[in-house]
């Protein structure tokens, strides 16, 4: 078979970029493509790969202006063709499943969330700074790219969801069936750590939705050593209202992240994920999660055996939790071997079995290992 992996873009690493990569992984013969790729911030496993782009790519300002450039990508998935391809295989938060395949090939997308900026325009935009005219102007383009997207959201032949709360969210959007699949985890790149953490930590992208401000304002009122690492608009906002104690580490290497997640006490993890990857993360080093009581941390978490869950989206609740928190024994080994339960391997088998569910031949005997 003709395999293409389709993924919206490459131009910031998180987990949808992860599970480009272990889907590229399970196929290596396969062909990569994307509207846009900036090497820098791909997976390191796929800088050497020829991503196949659009003329989006030629933009100028990408790294910066990419999000401005949002209406335009519908139109550069129409410049990607995929006539010659059997399976094509689309990782899709926003665009990637509106790629047009052959009428006789398969197409499976795994979506890990309806576009949030489209469905949910209300929520996210609350914590945006956008002024009235510029909320009003971005109203009208996104009824018309809602529009696209429900049109896009019926060329997949299947759906797979990174979660049962995503599951839900594409059955209300689209009117879809979705298999849940859970994202891979590489479990064995972090040592488990039996010590106790110096110190909480945050491991996000930082934009406003996820809620950072809520772990930079409790660790301050508590005055505990708090490490965020990542990058991202809303990082002046966040050092603006951070104590002493909050230290900004940027862009980490994967060896440097290693080592925060090692010598951590937990992870705070305070927005409403489709799933999350950082607390499985995490707890591959042994270390907990304390997490908001939402979307897909809910299937990812334990509470009381991996981790702690607060119920309301306030730093009084995350103070409350990361108390509670630090009245409990934690045991490592327990911790390492639920995140073991999302393995790269455990994720291929799924994969591989729904595949053959839907007709595409596939070799159960090979499994590859995503580095």
């Amino acid at each position: 078979m003709k395999i293409a992996v389709v993924h919206d873009y490459f131009i910031q690493r998180g987990g949808a970029e992860k599970l480009a990569e272990a889907i590229y992984n399970m196929f290596p013969g396969a062909d990569l493509f994307a509207t846009v790729a900036l090497k820098s911030r791909m997976p390191e496993s796929l800088r050497h790969v020829a991503v196949k782009t659009s003329w989006m790519q030629q933009l100028p300002l990408l790294e910066k202006c990419y999000r401005l450039y949002f209406p335009l990508y519908p139109l550069a998935l129409n410049s990607i063709d995929l006539s010659e391809y059997d399976l094509v295989i689309s990782s899709s938060s926003g665009y990637a499943k509106g790629v047009r395949a052959n009428a006789d090939a398969i197409h499976v997308c795994y979506c890990h969330t309806p576009m949030r900026w489209v469905w949910s325009f209300k929520s996210y935009s609350a914590r945006e700074s956008f002024g009235g005219a510029v909320r009003q102007i971005l109203q009208v383009i996104l009824r018309g790219l809602k529009a696209w997207d429900k049109g896009a959201a019926r060329q997949p032949d299947h759906f797979i969801a990174n979660s049962n709360f995503v599951a839900e969210r594409i059955a209300r959007a689209y009117h879809r069936h979705a298999e849940v699949i859970h994202p891979p985890i590489d479990v064995n790149r972090f040592a488990i750590a039996h010590e106790d953490g110096t110190h909480y930590l945050v491991l996000a992208r930082l934009v406003s939705y996820r809620r950072i401000d809520l772990a930079v304002e409790a660790m301050t009122r508590l005055g505990r050593k708090l490490l965020v690492i990542g990058e991202g608009p809303a990082s002046e906002s966040l050092k603006a209202i951070a104590g002493p104690t909050v230290r900004f580490v940027g862009r980490a290497s994967d060896e440097d992240v290693e080592e925060y997640v090692r010598a951590c006490r937990a992870l705070i993890f305070p927005g409403e994920e489709d799933f999350g990857m950082a607390p499985l993360e995490v707890a591959a080093a042994g270390r907990p999660t304390i997490a908001f009581k939402r979307g897909g941390a809910m299937e990812t978490i334990v509470e009381g055996r991996t981790g702690v869950f607060f119920d309301e989206q306030t730093s009084d609740a995350l103070v409350d939790a990361i108390l509670r928190f630090e009245k409990m024994q934690w045991d490592p080994t327990t911790i390492r071997r639920h995140a073991e339960n999302f393995s790269v391997p455990i994720f291929e088998l799924n994969m591989r079995r729904f595949l053959r569910r839907v007709g595409v031949p596939v070799d159960d005997s090979r499994s590859v290992a995503v580095s």
